[in-house]
C-alpha cells in the first residue's frame, strides 16, 4: 500500500533538490503538492488540512542546514509530522481481574472475523484467550470464527443457534470464568450500512460486556468513506482502537490517515494478508518511512539479520551503506528467500521496488524466486558483477543455461536495476549503520 502517494511525494521533494535555501514561497509550494498527493490517495480534507498546518508551523523560521538540500528538510518535516499525526504505538490494555472482554466491530466484509483470530493468535503470548461469535445474522458466522480459532490454538464459545447476543455475552463469561480463561474477544456483527436496529444493537452489546477494548476494523481499500464509517460507529461506542486488513494490498493510504483523523483513536494493527500469522502491530515511524518513499528499512534488516550469519550482515551492511547492490548481492536474498518466507515479505515491502513486488505477489512466487537465482547462475562472475555488459549474444546465453527466454532476463533485470537504484538512493539519507546495530542489539 501507499505505492501511488509515495511515487508523488517523492517528486514534490525531488523538485527542491536545487534550492540553496528555503523560503516561505518553496514551503508553500511544496505543501500544495503534498496535499494535492495527499487528495489523491483518498485522505479526507479535515486530515490533510490539520497536517498541512502543522507542517507549516514547523517549516517557517527553521534554519536550513548546510549539510541537507530544502527538500530533504521539507520531507524530514512531513515525515516526522506523519508520524506523530499516525500516533505512537499503543499496546492493547489488560486488566489485572480476568476475564475482561475486548469487542470487535465494523462493516460486513471488512475482515473483522479473521482479525478476531489473528489477535487472538498474538494474544496466546501474554495469556489465555478465547472468542466469542455474536452474529447471529450471517449464515455460518459462528462456525466460520469456531474454525479459525482453532486453526490458531484458541478455544471458541460452544455454539448455540438458539440465542440471542446478550445471552451469549452472560454464557461466554460463564465459561470463560470456568475455564480460566483471561481474556474473551467478542465477534460482533458485521454490518452492510449504518442502520439503527443493528446498532442499537451493538449498544446493547457495549452496555453489557462493557469491554476493555472496543476495536474498528477497517478495510484500508476504504480510503476516504473510512472517516464516515469510523464517525459512525465512535458516535456509538467509545472506540480504543483501530484495526486496518488489507494492508498489503492496492491501498492509497487515505483510510488509515482520515480515519485516526476522525476518531482519535490509535492504530493498534495492520492486517497484511489472509493467513492467521499475517497481522503487524502497527508502527507509525514506519509507516511515515514507507509513506515518504525511504522504503521499509527496518524490516529489511530484521528479516536478513535472522535470514542470514553475522559475517553476511556485516557484508550486507558495508555494501549498503556505500549504496553497493549488484547481482551477488541478489542472489544471496533470492536463495534465502526461496528457502524463507520471511524474506519474501521483505523483498514485497517496496524497498526492492514495485517490479520485484509483482513477482512476489505472484501465485507461483517461490518458483519466480528460484528460477531468477538461476539467471544469475547462468552469468559469469564478470557479468554478475557489472550486467550492463550484457549484449544480445550473452542474453540468449544466459536464458538458455536458465531454461527460460530471453524475456524472462530481461524482466528479472528491470526489476533488478529498480532494487539497485533504491539501494544507492536509501544509502544516502538513511543511517543503515545504526539500523543494523540497533537490531543486533535488540536481537541479543
Amino acid at each position: 500500500m501507499f505505492g501511488s502517494l509515495t511515487d508523488k511525494l517523492s517528486g514534490v521533494f525531488d523538485r527542491l533538490r536545487g534550492k540553496g535555501f528555503l523560503n516561505e514561497d518553496d514551503i508553500n509550494t511544496a505543501l500544495r503538492d503534498v496535499r494535492i498527493a495527499l487528495i489523491e490517495a483518498d485522505v479526507a480534507i479535515p486530515a490533510i488540512k490539520a497536517l498541512m498546518a502543522r507542517v507549516k508551523e514547523r517549516a517557517l523560521g527553521q534554519e536550513v542546514f548546510k549539510s541537507v538540500t530544502p527538500g530533504q528538510m521539507i520531507a524530514k518535516y512531513v515525515h516526522d509530522e506523519l508520524a506523530e499525526f499516525l500516533g505512537e504505538p499503543a499496546p492493547l490494555s489488560f486488566k489485572a481481574n480476568s476475564p475482561f472482554s475486548y469487542v470487535f466491530v465494523g462493516l460486513q466484509g471488512a475482515g473483522k472475523t479473521t482479525s478476531v483470530a489473528k489477535v487472538a493468535k498474538y494474544l496466546t503470548n501474554f495469556r489465555n484467550v478465547m472468542t466469542a461469535s455474536l452474529d447471529v445474522h450471517r449464515p455460518a458466522a459462528q462456525e466460520q470464527l469456531a474454525e479459525l480459532s482453532e486453526s490458531v490454538g484458541v478455544k471458541s464459545l460452544p455454539i448455540d443457534k438458539t440465542q440471542k447476543p446478550l445471552a451469549i455475552v452472560k454464557r461466554a463469561i460463564e465459561f470463560a470464568k470456568k475455564e480460566n480463561i483471561d481474556i474473551i474477544l467478542f465477534d460482533t456483527a458485521g454490518r452492510l450500512h449504518i442502520d439503527d436496529e443493528m446498532m442499537q444493537e451493538l449498544v446493547d452489546i457495549h452496555g453489557k460486556v462493557a469491554p476493555v477494548e472496543t476495536l474498528l476494523v477497517l478495510d484500508s481499500l476504504m480510503g476516504q468513506d473510512a472517516i464516515n464509517t469510523a464517525n459512525a460507529f465512535g458516535e456509538k461506542v467509545p472506540l480504543t482502537g483501530l484495526i486496518f486488513t488489507r494492508a498489503d494490498g492496492d491501498a492509497r493510504g487515505g483510510a488509515i490517515l482520515s480515519a485516526r483523523f476522525a476518531t482519535g483513536c490509535p492504530v493498534k494493527f495492520l492486517g497484511t494478508g489472509e493467513h492467521v500469522n499475517k497481522l503487524e502491530l502497527f508502527d507509525s515511524t514506519r509507516i511515515a518511512d514507507q509513506i515518504l518513499g525511504m522504503g521499509d528499512i527496518v524490516k529489511f534488516v530484521e528479516a536478513a539479520e535472522k535470514l542470514a550469519s553475522d559475517d553476511t550482515a556485516n557484508r550486507l551492511q558495508k555494501r549498503m551503506e556505500k549504496g553497493i547492490f549488484n547481482l551477488n548481492d541478489m542472489l544471496t536474498q533470492l536463495d534465502a528467500s526461496a528457502r524463507e518466507e520471511g524474506l519474501s515479505d521483505v523483498l514485497g515491502a517496496g524497498f526492492l521496488g514495485k517490479e520485484t513486488t509483482q513477482l512476489l505477489k505472484a501465485k507461483d512466487s517461490k518458483l519466480i524466486l528460484r528460477q531468477n537465482a538461476a539467471l544469475i547462475r547462468s552469468m559469469t562472475p564478470k557479468e554478475r558483477a557489472n550486467y550492463k555488459i550484457l549484449n544480445a549474444s550473452r542474453r540468449r546465453r544466459i536464458a538458455a543455461g536458465a531454461g527460460q527466454t530471453v524475456a524472462d532476463l530481461n524482466k528479472f533485470l528491470k526489476a533488478f536495476e529498480a532494487t539497485q537504484a533504491l539501494v544507492k538512493r536509501v544509502s544516502k539519507g538513511k543511517g543503515l549503520g545504526e539500523l543494523f546495530n540497533m537490531l543486533r542489539s535488540a536481537r541479543r
